[in-house]
């Protein structure tokens, strides 16, 4: 079958709440993917980071066939042999005490608002079913009832409500507006260290800091949200890095597996961590021995093949080239490692446009928030494959 068929059959029988570039995919390898027709792409979104590793990385491939050959799936009813390493080696890399595994990053996202809240109520002693968390303005943590409410996008809520109370939200990167909305139920703060969905947005120096600080005084909890700025994407392990603090929780997803299996955590301490008991909380899926063996063999990945510094090198240099391509659609280039956002005058009529056109030319990016294009290869991306994607890039920011 042609692309033009397989998009028929998915706009027929599949629900529209996806509106995605019309390249159909049949395999991928690295940095690079091929469509049904045989043509090559070079992949600069990287499964919204959660292929860091690169596709069908061989070495995460055979930990799954290995384990896959063994046992997938006891649920949490029973223990197996591979989540106690994943924990352990989990916490040796990070230097956190405890770890709560899920699949999606969503269900991540509401296992840290389960904890923060839980921790509030049995620790910091708030009256019962009265604990706030702020959140900032352009968050994006996933689609669940709970995570659309303390969404600043309209879209995300329209014809979902009730929405789920409990939530404040304040402006992005101010730290005088966070200190401002701290109350005495107030149990956390949650916080992207740089907002993916949102547009690239990397706060002012120093915000993360103070904000971790004005935390610490007011014995709040400082969430920070990874899941798609973790494991090397900024150039650091974790964004949070480039401003020296530990958050008391941080939220991980995505290239945990290398893309091939859901595999997300929190992370945390024993305080926080230590409020659940039996009951409280779980997942059939989260933990499986499966995703315990994909999850050890990425994380081995990145590390060993220097991947986090590859994206810190490679997106200077990324940036660079991109800062030296004269257009008069580009406002802003902005980003730390591989993660990247151009953002574009409202007079270019959207990012979409440049998106599509350059998936002409063989680069795979996407759109988000109207008016930025996102660039987030793969981490074994080389100086090499960049060279050959700047030059379409060139090339279509120019057009009319």
């Amino acid at each position: 079958m042609l692309t033009k068929d397989f998009i028929e059959i998915e706009e027929k029988f599949g629900a529209h709440n996806y509106h995605p570039l019309d390249v159909v995919i049949t395999k991928a390898k690295g940095v690079w993917v091929y469509d049904v027709e045989g043509k090559k792409y070079l992949d600069c979104l990287a499964a919204y980071s959660a292929v860091n590793q690169g596709h069908c990385h061989p070495r995460i491939l055979k930990a799954l066939q290995n384990q896959a050959e063994k046992v997938t799936l006891t649920s949490r009813a029973f223990r197996n042999d591979q989540l106690p390493l994943l924990y352990k080696e989990l916490c040796e890399l990070t230097g956190y005490e405890k770890v709560l595994p899920m699949n999606s990053g969503a269900e991540a996202v509401e296992t840290a608002l389960k904890a923060a809240r839980k921790w509030g109520y049995k620790v910091k002693g708030i009256k019962k079913d009265t604990a706030e968390i702020i959140v900032c303005e352009n968050n994006f943590a996933g689609r669940t009832i709970s995570i659309i409410s303390f969404s600043s996008t309209e879209q995300y809520k329209d014809g979902f409500g009730p929405i789920t109370p409990g939530f404040k939200i304040i402006p992005y990167g101010d730290s005088a507006a966070l200190e401002k909305a701290i109350t005495a139920n107030t149990a956390a703060f949650i916080v992207e260290p740089i907002q993916g969905e949102g547009g690239v947005i990397v706060p002012p120096d120093g915000y993360l800091k103070k904000a971790f600080d004005i935390c610490k005084k007011n014995n709040v909890l400082f969430i920070a949200d990874e899941i798609q700025s973790g494991f090397g994407r900024s150039g650091k392990l974790f964004a949070y890095q480039y401003e020296n603090i530990k958050p008391d929780v941080v939220i991980i997803g995505k290239a945990l597996s290398g893309g091939f299996y859901p595999v997300s955590a929190v992370l945390s301490n024993n305080e926080v961590l230590g409020v659940f008991n039996p009951g409280d909380h779980g997942s059939t899926f989260g933990g499986n021995p499966l995703a315990a063996a994909i999850a050890r063999e990425s994380i081995k990945v990145l590390v060993e093949e220097n991947l986090i510094e590859n994206s810190f090198k490679l997106g200077e240099y990324f940036r660079e080239k991109l800062r030296g391509i004269k257009s008069k659609h580009v406002k802003e280039i902005r980003g730390k490692g591989l993660f990247i956002g151009v953002e574009l005058y409202p007079e270019a009529k959207g990012a979409r446009r440049f998106c599509e056109v350059l998936m002409t030319k063989g680069v795979l990016c996407k759109e988000t928030h109207d008016d930025v294009i996102r660039f987030a290869p793969p981490l074994v991306i080389t100086k090499e494959e960049i060279d050959w994607a700047m030059v379409y890039i060139d090339e279509v920011l120019k057009m009319a």
